[in-house]
């Protein structure tokens, strides 16, 4: 089986104890593709390491998550664009907005996020998008961007059937992962309404387990729980599912 986690932060700290074991859980689960999105340039020697151990399964992005744009924001987009002209990476990301924790900075947020949208379409990447308490936010910007150039995977989905649908008219996945298991997660009310060629896997672990593990720490092989919720809200075979959804990731990432 071939089953592919589009967002999976597997350099965090929260797996230094058992990172070996935790791997092989996800291969024994027929998880083997894992796409790592960065954070800031605290992660970038983490994620090295990680994709040097694991060379045929790890695959990495680059970018500044929303919540690390702060004072030194021109510094950390520095070491972004440093990187990215130094070698390939199969993705910008994860960038956008996020309101929820703080909106102190959202003007740097907002250039921030337009500036790399625009590194993303120059390298030919797609961008993944981070986006919290911050859609209409998000949609202005990639308003603006708006072109045959700007593809990519909104993660975390968690917005509504309208919003869906204009994520995917800038050309866009929607990433599934836990959320769509939660009893109060909504996506899984309209989600059998959007064609399964527009939806990507991911974990987001070890962040939003999925039902049974809610509160626990997540890890990429609970990919196989949002599968089985997949499998009840399209009333498709599981493996069905798996190859469709690997089979977009591959058409975003161009592996």
């Amino acid at each position: 089986m071939n089953i592919t986690d589009t967002h999976t932060h597997l350099y965090s700290s929260q797996f230094d104890e058992d990172r070996a074991e935790m791997m092989q859980r996800a291969f024994d689960a027929g998880i083997s593709r894992f796409f790592i999105p960065a954070i800031d340039s605290s992660y970038t020697n983490s994620m090295l390491t990680l994709e040097k151990e694991y060379p045929k399964n790890v695959f990495l992005m680059m970018g500044l998550h929303p919540t690390s744009v702060g004072e030194n924001y021109r510094e950390e987009l520095a070491h972004v664009k440093e990187n990215i002209d130094k070698r390939a990476f199969y993705a910008i990301g994860e960038i956008g907005i996020d309101l929820y924790w703080d909106k102190t900075f959202l003007k740097q947020q907002q250039e921030v996020f337009k500036s790399q949208i625009q590194w993303a379409k120059e390298k030919g990447w797609p961008i993944v998008i981070h986006c919290r308490d911050a859609f209409d936010e998000i949609f202005e910007v990639l308003e603006t961007e708006k072109d045959d150039k700007l593809f990519g995977i909104f993660h975390c989905f968690t917005g509504n059937k309208e919003q869906a649908v204009r994520a995917i008219s800038f050309n866009m996945k929607l990433g599934i992962g836990g959320v769509a298991t939660f009893k109060n997660g909504k996506i899984d009310k309209f989600l059998n309404e959007i064609p399964l060629e527009h939806i990507v896997l991911e974990t987001d672990a070890p962040y939003l387990a999925p039902a049974p593990f809610r509160g626990k720490r997540n890890e990429s092989s609970y990919i196989t729980n949002v599968l089985d919720k997949l499998v009840d809200i399209y009333n498709k075979p599981y493996q069905e599912i798996a190859d469709i959804t690997t089979a977009n990731s591959k058409n975003i990432f161009g592996i």
